[in-house]
């Protein structure tokens, strides 16, 4: 947190810049980090309420309901999986910072993350949007999304750092992220609730790092139910650890670096 501080001013305007660039020389520019959840959410609905005539279970027959139910789950999995996909990458495709003995490599992860966290807060707003046309003013329990959100981001962020550190070793740790990034699309309660699976299948749901969080996103923006202390303090905790063991790994293989690369 110490090093965050400190380099707040180069990680901002890294992530700014980055935010920016990706939509640079668009005609819609940063329109487009809007309509892309606006277009995603209309295609999701359509194929899995109208074509599949699929319906949440223990909810209603509200195809909306629906819409927003699945929307919840990928808000939470889209900043993951942005985050996780390029971490891979971070060191690999910066090379002038790793021959810099001054730049802090470590903020690449956290530039990484707060633009994804940009991403996910438009699309939360794409989110809030669609609920207060649809169904009025949300729980006052939606206030708590950002605690249920703070774990994701320690444990996505300490993941990062070891990923990132691991693939200027191992050039081959890209390919299999993306491979379990897909497989934890589907593995995670994002098109279904944990209560259709098999009763022996569901610990193994449960031992899944986003579960937690998907399943308490919903409640607090959709249910209108306040999460569970103990669970949450649990999630807090290990994600506090994943994230300092992430943070010690990278500073202790990144002298290494500009050997490798």
């Amino acid at each position: 947190m110490r090093g965050m501080l400190e380099n707040w001013g180069l990680i901002y305007a890294l992530a700014s810049r980055e935010v920016v660039g990706r939509y640079k020389g668009s005609i819609l520019g940063l329109a487009w980090s809007f309509f892309s959840p606006v277009l995603m959410l209309a295609i999701y609905t359509f194929v899995f309420s109208v074509v599949f005539k699929a319906r949440w279970q223990g909810g209603s027959e509200s195809k909306a309901e629906f819409a927003l139910v699945l929307f919840t789950g990928l808000l939470f999995f889209n900043f993951f999986s942005e985050c996780i996909n390029r971490a891979p990458v971070l060191v690999l495709g910066n090379v002038n910072y790793v021959k810099k003995v001054v730049f802090p490599l470590e903020t690449l992860a956290v530039v990484s993350m707060l633009s994804a966290l940009f991403h996910l807060l438009v699309s939360l707003l794409v989110w809030l949007l669609f609920y207060l046309i649809v169904f009025g003013v949300p729980s006052w329990t939606a206030l708590l999304f950002p605690l249920v959100l703070l774990p994701l981001i320690m444990f996505t962020l300490g993941l990062s750092w070891v990923l990132a550190s691991l693939s200027v070793y191992l050039r081959d740790v890209g390919q299999v992220v993306g491979v379990v990034v897909t497989m934890l699309m589907f593995l995670s309660p994002i098109f279904y609730p944990i209560d259709a699976l098999p009763e022996w299948f569901r610990p193994y749901m449960n031992a899944n790092p986003l579960t937690w969080v998907i399943e308490s996103g919903r409640d607090v923006l959709i249910w209108g139910q306040v999460p569970d202390l103990a669970g949450w303090m649990v999630a807090f905790a290990l994600s506090a650890l994943i994230m300092w063991f992430g943070h010690i790994w990278f500073n202790a293989t990144k002298s290494g670096f500009a050997d490798v690369i």
